[in-house]
């Protein structure tokens, strides 16, 4: 059985109170409850984390390179937060391991601030979903199992 790395970036650990307008209702807690349900669906392991620090978000795309050469993981769905934005760290690195990605964002970032519009992932990820809320986050699990396992 493969495993799924959904990796949050920062203040994604804020979901529920931070702007429900926005990013909605929901806690991370509910985001991962949701994942590991579907991911269970896809006969999926889920690896679900979140961090604030951009290192180790780095230290888990090299970690998640190497479990996918190994052949034990199917992707990683990963939403950077602002680092979206700003991070050629994030990209490199994602570059560096050859990941199967998928860029996620709950909101439409391209209905918001024009600062937002620009992603340093989009050019390294396999994909990239955005506005569909939590739902996007089952939407990029079984677009990676369907990726894993083509018809």
């Amino acid at each position: 059985m493969k495993t799924v790395l959904i990796l949050n970036g920062p203040n994604l650990n804020l979901l529920g109170t931070r702007e429900p307008a926005v990013y909605g209702a929901q806690t991370l807690a509910d985001v991962e409850a949701l994942c590991s349900a579907v991911c269970n669906a896809h006969n999926l392991k889920l690896d679900f984390r979140q961090s604030n620090h951009e290192g180790v978000m780095i230290d888990a795309i090299h970690e998640a390179g190497r479990a996918q050469a190994a052949g034990t993981l199917a992707g990683v769905i990963l939403n950077a937060g602002a680092y979206t934005h700003t991070s050629v760290a994030l990209h490199d690195a994602i570059k560096g391991t050859g990941l199967t990605l998928i860029e996620l964002h709950i909101s439409n970032v391209h209905a918001r601030e024009v600062f937002r519009h620009h992603s340093y992932v989009s050019p390294v990820a396999k994909a990239v979903m955005a506005g569909f809320g939590i739902k996007g986050y089952a939407y990029a699990i079984a677009a990676l199992a369907d990726m894993t396992n083509p018809v």
